[in-house]
């Protein structure tokens, strides 16, 4: 294929069409700060293995999860990943896997995809779900956006208790589509007042269960009073094996679920990738973003797999497409496929029994540590505490011992003072009483 480039002339052309002067125009929205005005100081040339070297002694700077006693969470989560599914999703028919658009070479792909979609459904409580997305954050505009088309409405309603990256990656989302995006105030006690927001004008309410800051709700309550007003409730789950032991938000009345698969059959991978779940009552069905694959049977009667819906915009859908997302993080969505299926129904519920009693046995340990509270009554396996000091001090202290201590609130919510003290702790079936020990000594030498 040659190489084209446009003339002086096709850029100002285009330019023309779209409204803006100049190419940089194109990236106002960018923080001045952000930009570079040079490139990035690198060689530009090295040898392999200089570059290894190099590259070897950057990475040898970080922390796997894995080396240290680990109460990370707030949305990314630690969990044992069995050695089968790593090995399961590098075969070759799976790893350079694309899009199916051709069903009668995709047959795999799409039986895979067909199974995640089942899986989903089925731990989510809810008639159907799509074929993945990016991750929790945009999986949660996209319900947003999917709910101001069902309903005819624009304004959007979070939770305190949604997590602050899907707060953001769906106000931006929507910043230019003419929707609003209203954001109650962070609320570790879980005290805010949804029943009485919502309105006629409400598309839809956005929580998440567990919250962000660890307590879980019955929502059915909430559910009720928004289908009174018109209004669909979209849930929010970032810990998917919390499903194995929390009543899923569709017995609970949800219209739309959207979540985080990444805990289920891949690691942190220190920032990613993610899984984008997504799950809806079956009347929304050709308002869900994404693509669905269905099972049908050949001329012969046998069993086969089909692209059944894509409402994408790079499919038929064009200008009418209910969502620009064009992948759905399939390797993700196998690995998660995979470690489902070998837990199992038994397995998946006492997965999440482990998690619970181990992040219930640590924050008994915690009650007894001078000037620590526990805000919780309710909890799966991440709780929040409050520490008699800036929190964000004392988890710098205690990564210089060795154990990471969870998170602050301070860290995504630098603008509230009353968050300083605020420490997002988490345990799963990885985390030992030894390391549990470890952290409560630490923290009471550190805040006596």
């Amino acid at each position: 294929m040659r190489y084209l480039p446009l003339t002086e002339a096709d850029r100002q052309t285009m330019l023309a069409a779209i409204g803006v002067a100049k190419v940089d125009d194109l990236f106002a929205d960018v923080p001045a700060a952000a930009r570079r005005e040079a490139p990035v100081d690198l060689p530009f040339s090295a040898g392999e293995m200089d570059v290894e070297r190099r590259l070897s002694a950057l990475a040898e700077k970080n922390l796997p999860a894995g080396r240290a006693p680990f109460f990370i969470g707030a949305g990314a989560y630690r969990h044992h990943v069995p050695a089968a599914v790593d090995a399961l999703i590098q075969r070759g028919e799976f790893l350079t896997s694309y899009t199916p658009y051709q069903p009668e070479v995709s047959q795999g792909t799409l039986q895979y995809l067909y199974e995640f979609q089942t899986q989903v459904a089925l731990i989510t409580g809810m008639d159907v779900a799509n074929a993945s997305m990016y991750d929790g954050a945009t999986a949660t505009a996209e319900a947003a956006a999917m709910a101001c088309r069902v309903t005819k409405r624009k304004t959007i309603l979070l939770s305190g208790n949604l997590h602050p990256h899907y707060r953001s990656v769906t106000a931006t989302s929507l910043q230019y589509s003419g929707l609003v995006v209203e954001a109650l105030d962070p609320d570790p006690l879980d005290v805010e007042d949804l029943l009485g927001r919502i309105g006629p004008d409400i598309a839809c309410v956005v929580v998440q269960n567990p919250g962000f800051f660890g307590r879980v709700k019955d929502l059915s309550a909430l559910a009720a009073a928004c289908h009174a007003e018109g209004v669909l409730l979209v849930v929010a789950v970032t810990e998917p094996v919390s499903l194995g032991l929390i009543a899923p938000p569709g017995a609970m009345g949800a219209d739309i679920v959207v979540g985080e698969g990444q805990s289920i059959g891949n690691g942190l991978n220190f920032g990613g990738p993610g899984l984008g779940l997504f799950a809806t009552a079956e009347k929304y069905l050709r308002q869900m973003p994404g693509r669905l694959a269905g099972q049908t049977v050949d001329v012969d009667g046998r069993r086969g797999w089909v692209l059944t819906l894509s409402t994408r915009e790079q499919h038929i859908r064009r200008e009418k497409a209910t969502s620009n997302i064009c992948t759905n993080s399939g390797l993700c969505a196998l690995a998660f496929t995979i470690h489902l299926s070998l837990l199992g129904e038994t397995g998946f519920r006492r997965l999440a029994e482990i998690n619970h009693a181990k992040a219930v046995t640590l924050a008994d340990k915690l009650r007894r540590v001078k000037g620590i509270r526990v805000l919780n009554q309710t909890f799966f396996n991440e709780f929040s505490v409050l520490l008699p000091k800036s929190a964000a001090p004392v988890v710098e202290t205690l990564a210089g011992r060795g154990i990471l201590a969870g998170v602050p609130a301070s860290r995504f919510y630098p603008s509230y003072p009353e968050l300083d003290e605020v420490l997002l702790l988490t345990a799963t079936e990885t985390t030992t009483e030894d390391e549990m020990d470890r952290l409560v000594q630490a923290l009471s030498e550190v805040l006596s």
